[in-house]
């Protein structure tokens, strides 16, 4: 049976920050009742490798571990130095995944820059990601690429955001050390179908981001003419309580099962209050035990 993280999607400026500290997170997340807390590696905690033994230790101490790390590489940048210090970024971020005890690392393409063509940034991606596969397999981490829409502190949406790109993406890589995380609400931020998109990688899928969003006010094609050029989400572009937004979780979790999916489901609630977050864990608990049994 899939077993359930949370990411702090509420609370991620000020866990980068250093506003708020790792502890207080972890201590909010033991009332969610769940099995594990997925980390992002711009944690201002996190980025003092002295402090990695007592951080793992203070989680494992509630019964939970840190199975996931979030980490966005930007692999589309041109310069070739640009792209290898990238590369080195996600390379640490891949030690400290392990010292954490985390068996996923998170990979991104990078940001859709008006100079390169497809065929460039798909060439460099590819490089970037499987340069950082070796290191990987030895530290026993798989590198876990999403369908992403746009990191927090980028200007541009994700190179790989539509399917077609995605999914070409993915089959250039064969490791067994490489595989997909699955966010349904950012092909909805594709103006997709997650189901398709699902359909078309659900035999790489080895862990998903949960999450639901709904559109605030406007269109798809509103959200498409004001999302370049200005660092986070557009506004009206919304995370809600997971099962109330546009998913369909029955078909995305009957889809999962299907093909043997086993792996760690991500929360990533919370934006309005650890009430939201509550409220989808519940939710998510329910639809695992109704579709694993």
């Amino acid at each position: 049976m899939p077993q359930l993280a949370a990411f702090p999607k509420g609370f991620i400026k000020q866990l980068v920050s250093g506003e708020m500290s790792i502890y207080e997170w972890i201590e909010l997340a033991t009332k969610l009742e769940i099995d594990g807390l997925e980390f992002y590696n711009d944690f201002a905690d996190v980025k003092d490798s002295t402090n990695w033994p007592k951080i793992r230790k203070a989680v494992e101490a509630t019964g939970m571990v840190i199975p996931m790390m979030c980490a966005s590489p930007d692999f589309t940048i041109p310069d070739p130095e640009g792209r290898a210090r990238e590369v080195a970024k996600e390379i640490a971020s891949i030690r400290m995944s392990a010292e954490l005890g985390a068996k996923y690392c998170r990979v991104l393409s990078g940001q859709r820059r008006k100079e390169i063509t497809r065929e460039e940034g798909l060439g460099y991606v590819v490089a970037s990601i499987e340069a950082c596969l070796p290191i990987a397999e030895e530290l026993g981490i798989t590198l876990i690429i999403e369908n992403h829409y746009k990191d927090d502190f980028w200007t541009e949406p994700e190179f790989a955001q539509m399917m077609d790109v995605f999914v070409e993406l993915v089959g250039r890589i064969n490791s067994p050390w490489f595989g997909v995380n699955f966010d349904p609400s950012n092909a909805i931020a594709a103006g997709e179908e997650p189901l398709d998109l699902l359909e078309a990688v659900k035999h790489r899928v080895v862990t998903m981001h949960a999450s639901d969003r709904y559109l605030a006010n406007g269109t798809i094609e509103d959200l498409r003419r004001q999302e370049g050029g200005t660092a986070g989400y557009v506004s009206f572009f919304k995370h809600g309580v997971i099962g109330k937004g546009l998913n369909d979780y029955d078909a995305i979790f009957s889809t999962l099962k299907g093909v043997g999916f086993n792996g760690w489901i991500s929360i990533e609630d919370g934006v309005d209050g650890m009430e939201q977050m509550h409220e989808s864990a519940e939710f998510l608990k329910r639809k695992i035990t109704q579709h694993w049994g």
